[in-house]
Formats: structure tokens, sequence, C-alpha cells
């Protein structure tokens, strides 16, 4: 028996629509990093990018649990001495770019390196319920019944 290996080549990549209204951030961060890593499949390579495309509507109505909605903070370095700042999950989700908690919760669960990065490009987040993938006749996945815990009311 040999161990199977993907090549680039045949990898097969399939469009999913996920609807991220009352989803919880981390539950759906771990779901769909899982996917665009490729380990829901059988054909899974550590070194290949076979994970699906993945797009997430309504990310600006995404439930933070506990008092993380307040509380979480959000931390990056401008590269000067002294240069770290921060800022509040409410902030952002209130902001002008509410897709980002999203983006973030997903791209800290991606390995770091090239193949990492390559991966989150295949993410694609939208605040809003519209997307303009739909040539692409995505397949939505339903994360709110794999999981009771998975969906919350705000």
């Amino acid at each position: 028996m040999k161990t199977f290996s993907q090549k680039t080549e045949t990898v097969v990549k399939k469009w999913i629509l996920i609807d991220a209204e009352g989803l919880v951030v981390g539950r759906l961060a771990s779901i769909v990093a899982l996917r665009l890593r490729g380990k829901h499949k059988a054909t899974f390579t550590p070194h290949v990018d076979d994970g699906d495309n993945i797009i997430i509507v309504n990310a600006d109505k995404i439930v933070l649990t506990g008092k993380k909605y307040w509380d979480k903070t959000y931390y990056w370095h401008t590269g000067y001495a002294g240069g770290i700042k921060e800022r509040k999950a409410r902030d952002i989700l209130e902001g002008r770019f509410p897709e980002r908690v999203v983006e973030k919760a997903v791209e800290r669960m991606l390995p770091r390196g090239p193949l990492g990065r390559r991966q989150l490009k295949n993410l694609r987040v939208y605040a809003g319920p519209t997307h303009p993938h739909e040539a692409q006749t995505p397949e939505t996945l339903d994360i709110k019944s794999m999981n009771s815990k998975n969906a919350r009311a705000a």
C-alpha cells in the first residue's frame, strides 16, 4: 500500500457559500480554516493547496460570545518604536470594514508561510448579503445545522 500524494495539477476546487448571520466567530473560523486547507477531503496533502474557495456573506452580523464584543482587543505594530496600536472588536464591527474580524480569525487559524498565504487568498468575505461570484455557482454550506452551538442569538 502506498501513501497518496495529491499533485497541484489534479486538485479539484469547489466554491462554497456561507451565510454568517448569527454565527459565532471562532466556530465559523475553525470550519472555514479546515475547508481552506482541504483537511475535509480524503485527498488532503499537507504541502498542496487543495482546499475549496469560500465566500462568506453577512460578515457584519456575526456574533461574539461573552463580553468579547466589548473586551476583545486586536493589536498590531506600525514598525516604529513604541508603535503598538490596538482596536476593540466593537470598533471594527461598527466601523467601515466589519468583515476584517472574520478575516483575522481565519487567518490566525491557518499556518504561517507561503502556503498559508496562498490558501487565505481562496477566502472572500463580504459585509452585506450580496457577492460578485454568482458565475461560479457556489454550493451553500449550512453551518447552523452542524451544531446548535455554532449559532447564537445576539
